[in-house]
């Protein structure tokens, strides 16, 4: 279905949208746990029927902390107070490559101009102790890349990222947090997300109102990133620093990952460098960018949408539950090491459905560990 601007896509409901929102803050329900969910039970509706049981059967120590719907009305509350909406994967809203990859949140809280989701984006991040000069190239590239009709995305971090998000303040950038909308970090960025939620630009978190940023939250929010973007630009990486995290997000994604070479004496050039090595593409000017780029504009990633509609399903169409046997074989199957699911269904020669089935409950029961790639391992106490 495409709306009045030519964006395709299904519109939620409001009790769809309250179901999905759910789903998505109850005990052990991640965006792929919730993607195969809806895939076995066809509503979020009939899966919040069923995480007790699947919990239970998952060898679940205590009862699965599920949702209320009145925590969802009041997350939702709050959304609407903040002039925030929350968008499910496959409304029209919903940023047009994030929602491809491996893991895209079933829900994003968005505040700004909506319409930039479904711009064409590029991605910029780098260091947060950046250099005069690694800002300064940052924002150029950023306003090229503006003047070419690109959305910038980048994570509202100090440095590279302020530089990126202030140069295409007037052409669209796009601010990825680790919290709440309502929490951005480092706080010293308030007034620049105002400008951008008020101006052409929007802001967006998988993450609650309320939710100060953690850690953890940060690759979290660096897969955003990579996801929303046809291609990435680090300006200046230490090693082992957060923007390596995003390139090699992007790259997983199958996004180009552009870098920006540095001197080998500056620290902040090491990760940059590295990365020309492992063949991102040399950046010295937009241009390398828009010269890249240009051949994948029209691919099939822009045109294949996936939907948000909830097929009813008959009670015949449930799967039947597995049996202990095939519990049994299946966790046998599984140790500390990632596998891939496939190898699962080989190895235990076990249909697909019983698989993924099994692999949900204990996913509920908190003794499954997932990994990007769908990778799955037995969580080891």
């Amino acid at each position: 279905m495409t709306d009045g601007a030519g964006r395709q896509g299904i519109a939620l409901s409001e009790k769809q949208r309250i179901a999905w929102l759910r789903l998505i803050r109850s005990d052990n329900v991640g965006p792929v746990t919730f993607r195969d969910l809806i895939n076995h039970f066809g509503t979020a509706e009939a899966a919040l029927e069923m995480l007790p049981e699947l919990s239970r059967r998952g060898g679940a120590a205590r009862a699965i902390r599920i949702a209320s719907h009145a925590d969802a009305e009041r997350e939702l509350d709050l959304a609407y107070r903040h002039n925030a909406v929350l968008v499910g994967i496959g409304e029209p809203d919903y940023p047009t490559l994030l929602r491809k990859t491996d893991g895209a949140p079933p829900l994003l809280a968005m505040k700004g101009n909506l319409r930039i989701a479904s711009d064409v984006a590029v991605g910029i991040v780098g260091s947060r102790n950046a250099s005069i000069v690694g800002a300064k190239f940052a924002g150029m590239l950023a306003r090229d890349l503006g003047a070419a009709g690109y959305a910038v995305v980048s994570g509202l971090a100090r440095g590279i990222d302020t530089a990126a998000h202030r140069a295409s303040l007037a052409t669209g950038t796009i601010a990825t947090m680790a919290g709440g909308l309502d929490q951005p970090y480092p706080p010293e960025n308030v007034g620049l997300l105002g400008e951008i939620t008020s101006g052409n630009g929007l802001a967006v978190s998988e993450m609650p109102f309320g939710w100060e940023p953690r850690a953890r939250d940060f690759p979290r929010r660096n897969r955003l990133i990579a996801g929303m973007g046809l291609g990435l630009v680090v300006v200046e990486a230490a090693n082992r620093s957060g923007s390596l995290i995003t390139a090699r997000n992007a790259a997983d994604f199958g996004r180009l990952v552009f870098a920006v070479p540095g001197s080998p004496l500056d620290p902040r050039a090491h990760g940059t460098n590295e990365l020309l090595k492992d063949g991102a593409i040399v950046t010295t000017s937009a241009s390398d960018i828009l010269d890249a780029l240009a051949p994948l504009h029209g691919a099939d990633q822009f045109q294949t949408v996936s939907g948000a509609d909830e097929p009813a399903m008959d009670s015949g169409d449930l799967p039947l539950p597995p049996n202990d046997g095939d519990r049994d074989r299946i966790a046998s199957a599984l140790g500390p090491t990632p596998v891939e699911i496939d190898e699962i269904i080989r190895h235990t020669d076990l249909p697909a459905a019983t698989v993924y089935l099994v692999l949900l409950e204990l996913d509920l029961a908190g003794r499954l560990h997932r990994y990007s790639g769908g990778l799955v391992a037995l969580a080891i106490d």
